[in-house]
């Protein structure tokens, strides 16, 4: 999960971003995120609350030397000491959700499209709201998904259920795991 650093709890996207975790550890997924705050905070703490949450599902992938920057809602913390190219890692999740974000975020985007990840964006203010329902370029990624796109959302609900895509969109070789990575 992708998006703005820097929101206060006061912020919708933070709200939505807090329930999207929620519903993603109860539906069986693991969470990565870039590991600090705003967004990254807020996916984290709704997944540790989630009833189905277990030790382990909470992925911080942190661009700096030092694991204890990451939020207190992290479970595994992995510092990499690349900074900005961390986005490349965290892109390559089985599936990229975003929620409002800065050139950050964007480059995370553009990464996820390259790498051929199921994209989900919601329509919010910041780079999410701008691609949503959009190619990021003219690439066939799939000519078998003639509707592939980053697909937009305006709920957790309509996001969850684009995870039905994942099969179409994996093609490693492998089928998406229960504790598949968002």
């Amino acid at each position: 999960m992708i998006g703005d650093a820097s929101l206060p709890e006061s912020d919708g996207r933070y709200a939505l971003a807090r329930e999207l975790g929620r519903e993603l550890v109860s539906g069986g997924y693991r969470v990565v995120t870039g590991g600090l705050g705003g967004c990254m905070e807020a996916v984290c703490r709704g997944a540790r609350e989630s009833p189905e949450y277990s030790e382990g599902d909470i992925i911080g992938i942190l661009p700096g030397y030092d694991p204890d920057e990451a939020n207190e809602f992290v479970d595994v913390s992995l510092a990499t000491g690349i900074f900005h190219s961390r986005n490349a890692i965290v892109a390559n999740s089985d599936s990229v959700m975003a929620i409002g974000g800065g050139s950050g975020t964007l480059s995370e985007m553009a990464m996820a499209w390259i790498m051929q990840r199921l994209l989900i964006a919601f329509r919010v203010e910041g780079w999410s709201g701008r691609l949503a329902d959009q190619r990021i370029d003219d690439r066939i990624r799939y000519p078998d998904i003639p509707d592939d796109r980053v697909y937009g959302v305006d709920t957790v609900e309509e996001a969850m259920g684009y995870l039905e895509l994942l099969p179409r969109y994996n093609r490693n070789g492998f089928e998406p795991l229960r504790h598949g990575r968002i």
